[in-house]
């Protein structure tokens, strides 16, 4: 085997956690393929000779491409909330492969994502190299330009981010679970018993405007009030109407919401809804879906 096409099957064979962890740092299947693609060209350009261990080479290249490539998008202030979409067709961008980020979405978890996109550049490299990819905090520190101690710090701050303020009541947490993932089956499933099993009868829906007219979370209301929240009281009054929506539900998954149980709407892992619940007697006694870009911001969102 002569060397070129021995370096292509050694490239090959880390390519899979390669685009793992740039997925994970960049939350962008194209950008992770070009973060991925770009260690393979600067590989071309060395001598290989010189490289002890080719994994671990590949993977401080990537990471520092990925480091700069979220620093860029800093600076640039590209994809605020506002412009993030809700459909997958329009998530995937040119040439892009929306199934294999849905996928691939999905298998590292949307709220994780999501919360990971609330983190600086050099916190979320942190936190995804040591707690997902076990990488010791001397390298980091190399890769981010810091001391082992201070990636160290990184990752801590990230993973508290990631994982929420303690439950007042774990148990209590526990069973908002339970109730939000019945919701959830239900409403996909298009079970109406099962839904209203949930709902307290009086239960309140209320859709922000931002939410309302965007082919994923709508009530029919009339035209006159378009740019309006829309609020409806009773179960049995909007649960139907919800039910329709299920196929909206594809990228929706629970997380922790400010503290309490909700769920996310996040196709590609880019947020764009969030659906807030108020708890009585162990149903959902209010339900808030919130769209508006500001309103989004504000809230504290971490991973069950």
């Amino acid at each position: 085997m002569d060397q070129q096409s021995w370096l292509t099957e050694r490239f090959e064979e880390n390519r899979p956690r390669l685009r793992g962890v740039a997925y994970r740092v960049l939350g962008s299947l194209s950008e992770a393929e070009d973060a991925v693609q770009e260690a393979w060209l600067r590989l071309n350009r060395i001598d290989t000779a010189t490289v002890e261990n080719l994994g671990g080479w590949l993977t401080t290249v990537v990471s520092r491409v990925c480091l700069d490539m979220l620093r860029a998008r800093k600076s640039r202030r590209e994809e605020p909330i506002g412009a993030q979409v809700t459909e997958p067709s329009v998530v995937r961008g040119e040439g892009a492969d929306p199934e294999g980020e849905a996928v691939l979405a999905d298998s590292v978890g949307v709220a994780l994502l999501v919360v990971l996109d609330t983190l600086t550049p050099a916190e979320r490299l942190a936190f995804v190299l040591h707690d997902l990819f076990a990488l010791p905090f001397d390298e980091i520190g190399s890769i981010v330009g810091r001391s082992p101690a201070a990636a160290k710090q990184l990752a801590s701050r990230a993973r508290r981010r990631v994982r929420g303020s303690p439950a007042p009541s774990d148990a209590g947490r526990a069973r908002q679970r339970e109730v939000v993932e019945a919701f959830l089956r239900a409403a996909r499933a298009g079970d109406l018993e099962g839904l209203l099993a949930v709902l307290d009868p009086d239960a309140i829906i209320r859709i922000d405007a931002a939410a309302r007219f965007d082919g994923v979370v709508r009530i029919d209301a009339p035209a006159a009030d378009a740019g309006k929240a829309r609020e409806l009281r009773g179960a049995s009054t909007w649960a139907k109407q919800f039910i329709a929506l299920s196929r909206g539900l594809r990228f929706v998954q629970p997380a922790l919401i400010n503290g309490s149980v909700g769920m996310i709407l996040a196709p590609g892992g880019k947020l764009s809804r969030v659906l807030t619940f108020t708890f009585t007697n162990a149903k959902i006694a209010r339900l808030e879906v919130i769209g508006d870009p500001s309103r989004l911001r504000d809230l504290d969102i971490s991973v069950l």
